[in-house]
């Protein structure tokens, strides 16, 4: 697994992994437990993961999108 997301937006998360399985590409969001008992503040980012074989497939879609990745 690759991280390739990483934001406070939960809009972004649902718009990557709209995009990412509209692709085929199966996606992982992690933390998304953890930011929802934060309280909503925007303090914790929420993961998007990927598999490793999936992952340059999924950069060059996010790139088309203008989401920005994370390094």
């Amino acid at each position: 697994m690759k991280e390739l997301l990483r934001t406070t937006d939960p809009t972004i998360i649902a718009y990557a992994t709209a995009l990412l399985q509209g692709e085929g590409i199966d996606v992982f969001p992690i933390d998304v437990n953890m930011s929802v008992l934060e309280g909503s503040i925007g303090v914790l980012p929420r993961r998007l993961m990927v598999r490793a074989a999936d992952y340059h497939r999924a950069r060059i879609v996010m790139t088309d999108n203008d989401i920005p990745l994370s390094q």
